[in-house]
This record gives C-alpha cells, sequence and structure tokens, in this order.
C-alpha cells in the first residue's frame, strides 16, 4: 500500500513569480558588490578574463595570464568569458564574470523543480485515493511536491558557498540536475530526442568537471534500464555515450591539433580525471561521515525517511531515479582520497528531489519537530550577525567589536542605509513567515521545509548585506594589487612571479601586472610570494642569480602568513641584500 494519504487542500502550490523572486533573492547576495575572493573563486575570475582578452589558445587551455590551469574542463570559464565579453563594459569584467554562476543556478533550481514535478505526477507516486473523494490532482501534487524539493535545494547549506563563485562546481551541481531531468523525461517515453538531450547534459558535464561523473551517471542509468525498462539500452549505448563523448572530443581534438601555447593541455587534464578515483580508504569515509552531515542538511534526513516510507514500492521511478543517481556518485564520493567538498556538491539534487517525496509521508510531530528547531537555530544566527554588526559600527559590546577587528586589523567600518533597510526588510520577512507558520499552521507540504529554507536564505542575506565589507576586506586581493601597481614603473615590464592563482588573477586585473608569459625568461621584476615562518624569498630568489633590489614589500592586513615582495633586476651590481 502506497504510504501517502493526502487532501487537495495540501497541494496549494507557490506561485511561479514567489519561486523565481526567491531564487534570485537567494542567489543576488554573495555575488553583487564585491571583489573576486581567494582562493577558488579569484582564480575562477582569472580563468574567464584571461580567455576573454586572449586568443583561440586561452580558450583552448585555461590558464591564468600564463599560469597553466588544466584541472577540471573550460566550459564553465568559456561562459563566464562570453558573459565579460558581453557585459563586461557595462558592470565591469568581475560582475560581468558573476552573470554566469547566476545562469547556472537558475538552471539548476530549475531543472530540480521540474524533475520532481515530473516524477511527483506518475501514477505510482499519487496519494491513496480517499473514501468520499478529495485527493489531489496528479499535476497539483506533482507541483506542490516540486514546490519542497526547490525549497530543500536552497535551503542546502553545502550549496551556499560553492553558488556564490565563479567555479566550475556551480555548472557541475547544475547540468547533474540538468542529467536527471533529462532521465526522467527518457524514461517517460523512449524517443531518440530525448536519448540527444541526456547525451548533451553528460557531454556538457565532461566538459565542466571531468568525464569521471558524467561515465559513473551513465553506467548508473545503464544498470536501472537493464532492470526495469531494457529497451533503453540501444539508444543509451547508440545515442547518448556516442554523443556525450562527441562533445568532449571536440574539444579534445581541436586542443591537440592546436597546441595552444606549444602544448596541449589534454594529458594534464586525463591525470587529473583519473586523479579523481582511488581505492577506498577508511580516511575518505570519515571525511564523507564528518562533512556530509551538515554539507546535505536539511535534505539527509528528509531523504532517508522518503526511501524508508516508500519501502514497499521499490520500484517506483520517483524513487529508484534519482536513488541511482545518488548511489552513483556516492561511489565517487567515497573513491575520492583527496577528501573535497566538490565531491559531495553534485549529491544535493537528488537528496532534495527524494527528501519531497518524503514530506507526504511525515507525522506531525517530526513536522513540527524540524521547524522549531530551524526556528530556534536561524534566529539564533541572524540575532547573533545582527548583534555583531552593531558591535562593530559602534564598538559595542565591546568584545565583540574587539574580534571582529582582530581578525580585519586596520578595516574601517562604513555606515550604508540602503544595507540596514535591506536586511532589516529580510528579518521583518522573517518574522512575518515564522507568524505564519505558527499561528495558522498550514496543511501545505512544503510547510516542514519553509523555515529552514528560509532561515537560511534570511542569514545568508544578512552576511551579504551587514557583513560584506569586512568579509570583502579580509577576502580580497585589491589592496596589495594596488600598491604593487603604485611600486612598478609606468611604463609595464614583464614580472616573473610564484605566486598562486588566485593571487595572479587579482594582481593581473586590478595591479595591471604583466605576467611573464610562458616560455618567457630575463624578467626586470620579479614578484615572490612567501611566509613569516620561514626565509622563502632567501631560498626562492637564489634561483634568479641573486642581481635583484627589494622595491616593495607588503601583505593583505589579514593575513599574517602570506606576505609578498617584489625585486627589481639590478645589471651590473653586486647582488643585493635580501630582506
Amino acid at each position: 500500500m502506497k504510504p501517502v494519504r493526502l487532501p487537495a487542500s495540501a497541494t496549494l502550490a507557490l506561485p511561479r513569480w514567489a519561486l523565481f523572486a526567491l531564487c534570485l533573492l537567494y542567489i543576488l547576495p554573495g555575488l553583487v558588490g564585491r571583489d573576486p575572493w581567494k582562493p577558488d573563486d579569484a582564480a575562477g575570475f582569472g580563468i574567464m578574463w584571461t580567455m576573454a582578452t586572449g586568443t583561440l589558445a586561452d580558450w583552448l587551455s585555461p590558464n591564468i595570464v600564463g599560469l597553466a590551469m588544466p584541472e577540471e574542463g573550460p566550459l564553465a570559464f568559456w561562459l563566464g568569458a562570453i558573459c565579460i565579453k558581453l557585459f563586461g563594459w557595462l558592470v565591469g569584467a568581475p560582475m560581468a564574470a558573476r552573470i554566469a554562476p547566476i545562469c547556472f543556478f537558475l538552471l539548476g533550481s530549475t531543472a530540480v523543480w521540474y524533475t520532481t514535478y515530473l516524477l511527483g505526477r506518475r501514477t505510482e507516486a499519487q496519494p491513496l485515493k480517499l473514501a468520499f473523494g478529495g485527493q489531489p490532482e496528479p499535476k497539483d501534487f506533482g507541483r506542490t511536491l516540486a514546490d519542497g524539493a526547490l525549497l530543500i535545494y536552497l535551503g542546502c547549506l553545502g550549496l551556499l558557498v560553492h553558488s556564490h563563485g565563479t567555479t566550475s562546481e556551480a555548472l557541475q551541481v547544475s547540468l547533474v540536475a540538468c542529467a536527471l531531468y533529462a532521465t526522467t523525461r527518457l524514461f517517460e517515453k523512449h524517443t531518440v530526442r530525448r536519448a540527444v538531450v541526456l547525451g548533451v547534459a553528460l557531454g556538457l558535464l565532461a566538459l565542466t568537471r571531468g568525464w569521471v561523473t558524467p561515465f559513473a551517471i551513465w553506467l548508473g542509468i545503464i544498470v536501472l534500464a537493464a532492470i526495469r525498462e531494457r529497451a533503453l539500452l540501444p539508444r543509451l549505448i547508440l545515442i547518448s555515450l556516442p554523443l556525450a563523448a562527441a562533445i568532449t572530443g571536440a574539444w579534445i581534438w581541436a586542443s591537440q591539433q592546436v597546441q595552444p601555447h606549444g602544448n596541449s593541455p589534454i594529458d594534464a587534464w586525463m591525470a587529473w580525471n583519473y586523479h579523481l578515483v582511488d581505492a577506498p580508504s577508511w580516511s575518505t569515509l570519515q571525511y564523507f561521515l564528518k562533512n556530509a552531515i551538515w554539507f546535505a542538511w536539511p535534505a539527509w534526513p528528509f531523504a532517508i525517511w522518503a526511501v524508508y516510507a516508500w519501502r514497499r514500492q521499490h520500484a517506483a521511478l520517483h524513487i529508484t531515479l534519482p536513488l541511482t543517481f545518488f548511489a552513483a556518485l556516492l561511489v565517487l564520493a567515497l573513491l575520492n582520497s583527496h577528501g573535497e567538498e566538490a565531491s559531495l556538491l553534485p549529491l544535493l539534487p537528488m537528496l532534495a528531489i527524494l527528501a519531497a517525496f518524503g514530506l507526504p509521508t511525515m507525522k506531525r510531530g517530526a513536522i513540527n519537530a524540524v521547524d522549531w528547531f530551524s526556528v530556534m537555530m536561524l534566529t539564533t544566527c541572524a540575532a547573533f550577525i545582527w548583534i555583531g554588526w552593531i558591535a562593530k559600527q559602534t564598538g559595542w559590546p565591546a568584545q565583540l567589536a574587539k574580534n571582529a577587528f582582530k581578525i580585519a586589523p586596520g578595516f574601517k567600518p562604513e555606515f550604508n542605509l540602503f544595507i540596514l533597510l535591506v536586511a532589516a526588510a529580510a528579518s521583518a520577512g522573517w518574522i512575518w513567515i515564522v507568524y505564519w507558520r505558527v499561528s495558522r499552521r498550514p496543511s501545505v507540504l512544503w510547510r516542514a521545509v519553509v523555515l529552514s529554507s528560509g532561515g537560511i536564505i534570511l542569514c545568508w542575506l544578512l552576511l551579504m548585506t551587514l557583513w560584506l565589507p569586512w568579509g570583502n576586506y579580509i577576502k580580497s586581493y585589491v589592496g596589495v594589487a594596488q600598491q604593487i601597481d603604485a611600486a612598478l614603473p609606468t611604463v609595464k615590464r614583464c614580472v616573473a612571479s610564484n605566486v598562486g592563482p588566485a593571487q595572479r588573477a587579482s594582481f593581473a586585473y586590478f595591479g595591471k601586472v604583466e605576467f611573464a608569459q610562458i616560455g618567457e625568461k630575463n624578467c626586470d621584476y620579479l614578484l615572490l610570494q612567501d611566509t613569516h615562518r620561514g626565509n622563502d624569498a632567501a631560498q626562492s630568489i637564489t634561483r634568479y642569480n641573486q642581481q635583484w633590489q627589494l622595491v616593495w614589500h607588503g601583505r593583505r592586513p589579514a593575513d599574517r602568513d602570506e606576505r609578498f615582495r617584489l625585486y627589481r633586476r639590478v645589471y651590473n651590481a653586486p647582488a643585493a641584500s635580501q630582506q
């Protein structure tokens, strides 16, 4: 027997405009009004900007003004570079590059919603018919489940940071959701066109973060099709897989033919793909258990409950399909011996969809417990953010103000009335949502997650408004880049360097540093990055014949270890002392 018995009154769907506004409220804070942040956001921007201002070689071989970045794949950076070319003149290159992750997020959210809708309107997913009628229509039930899935997806803690950066992870999780949507359509109707759409999604995934993830997904779909839809196997094998390989192969072939910068990036890219798969280990399992609990909250408790509640209908597609995707990607996460959050991110769309199908089966007591937990924890978090901001602005409470300025020495807070009004309006909205949930006790399915998602969005919005200048101060390299620009001559000279990707991108764009290109030697300037804990600069400069004079040194005020030293080559002179 199905575990769901539901009246039509519980399937009141949210308006489409409200869902779209909620998505914008989620994604825009944190992408607007800031500089590229270290490490991955600045590095991703550097690749996009290099492509937008470079040649065909830069588009085929991702790099940051000469520093090769062969890992992952080029697709996310291609799209960011296109945005810079289209909108950079209007909003500046950093903000133009962030238009891409905004589109990535909206694409992924749409795919999650429509996948849940398609699965939720299937016959096997429908609630039991009531004795006197009044059960919801299939489309209404599907829409309500889709609203719940989207709210859960927005509430996942792991999605917050990774969706607000110019990285390939932001595109990967959205394309995983698109592949799940395409597979759902293919299982509904076995057409060549839908097999083509799936192949395109898998091919684009391979161009985003390597071929390992889409290949694992394809293998999972093959297993599922062999069990329940064998008629799909020829289309999956003869259409979807070859098309995905052809899309990825086009970039590989072009790179091998052109040999950008005198060397194809494919060997390093393939090595990075192999690097993702290793023998399972206890440390990998520990990392997964330790981080997945918070990373996938609040989706995983609802998802586990959904699998349990529907255990007697284990062959139903709305459970088996997202569970197949989840299992394939879970194996990859456990085989990644390096333990990184990027391996957990693709799991979120499937968990959100599974969690949505757990909502109709949850008891009222469990729903109320989740709600009260969300209200207490997230309200406390929001209150702490407000109190910290007041301390930062006024100096009271003194200990909180001291801690804030200890992390960001030299930071000078500025009052912005518009930001204050936005934060206050968001807080008032949260109070209204809590009052609506507690006083009216609505019966709609998504009531169990509206407080979790709304509270997460509130806390993120408060951080990215009230605390954005402070965060920009401690995460940006703009100040250091401007100092380096002032220390260099007006007529730019070649600068050799050992700085990392994030620093290189920031110094090249904001400091107009002309870094040495691949194969370029005998630069007049040398920029070294080291730490205060050792004599790294002295050790590094010995490789450059020691004929250098220190002309500038500095660091970010919020970073006590990292420091930079700029040297000028001295001709026909004894070696300069190293400071």
